[in-house]
């Protein structure tokens, strides 16, 4: 009921929602979508992480928190187009251990193109990210962490190497998610492509990111859309 959907994709796909906290509240209030983070801080799935004037910026607390959000978000497009998720576990197994990483993401891609109740939804840039992010959660290997600050900006994703539980990891990846709609592609994708490979070099040059990767060869792969449909994708 109401749009806890909403609420719930956003904070899943941006990691923090503004909003009031409200102290109080009915049981049938619930449904409204601005009552509804207020219930989700209280049951300890949301944290204050900043304010802003007389409201509060809340964020996931903590990764799994962030592994219950994801699960949601792969349920809710699992029941729209269901996907093998047994052979996309057998792809992050090259991806993690053979550094083939093109099946996995052109797997994510082609399912993202081919689910038609999803992409007339979410299409644009932040919601194919939430895409990719619910499906790449998926894989146990790493710590999937989206809008992750890497060397003075925010890369789009980070699949950082789980290297406590799984030493025997080998690669790990950044990735630049890139969107533009039909109209637009032509005359804005060779500019916005080689912004994006100036971002993702920058960030796989922080201290940070060298130290969360050590032991594994890091991966910065680019992708770009042209609406739903991948037009190129490219280690850089």
């Amino acid at each position: 009921a109401g749009n806890r959907k909403g609420v719930l994709r956003k904070i899943t796909e941006e990691g923090k929602i503004l909003t009031n906290l409200f102290p109080s509240f009915s049981a049938d209030e619930l449904t409204k979508p601005e009552i509804f983070p207020s219930l989700l801080f209280y049951y300890g799935m949301l944290t204050i992480i900043g304010t802003r004037g007389d409201r509060v910026i809340l964020g996931i607390p903590n990764n799994n928190v962030r592994k219950q959000y994801y699960e949601y978000l792969l349920e809710d497009f699992q029941s729209k187009d269901s996907l093998n998720l047994n052979g996309l576990k057998d792809l992050f197994d090259g991806m993690t251990f053979d550094g083939d990483w093109h099946p996995a993401l052109d797997f994510i891609a082609h399912a993202y193109k081919d689910n038609s109740s999803v992409r007339s939804s979410i299409e644009g840039e932040r919601n194919i990210q939430g895409f990719f992010t619910a499906y790449l959660s998926i894989n146990a290997y790493y710590l999937t962490m989206p809008e992750v600050e890497l060397n003075h900006g925010f890369c789009d994703m980070f699949l950082m190497p789980d290297l406590q539980r799984y030493p025997e990891v080998e690669h790990s990846y950044i990735l630049e998610l890139k969107y533009l709609p039909k109209d637009r592609f032509e005359a804005q994708s060779a500019e916005q492509w080689d912004a994006a490979v100036q971002q993702i070099h920058r960030y796989a040059e922080g201290e940070k990111v060298r130290q969360l990767c050590r032991g594994t060869r890091l991966h910065c792969i680019v992708m770009q859309f042209c609406g739903w449909e991948l037009e190129r994708m490219e280690e850089v």
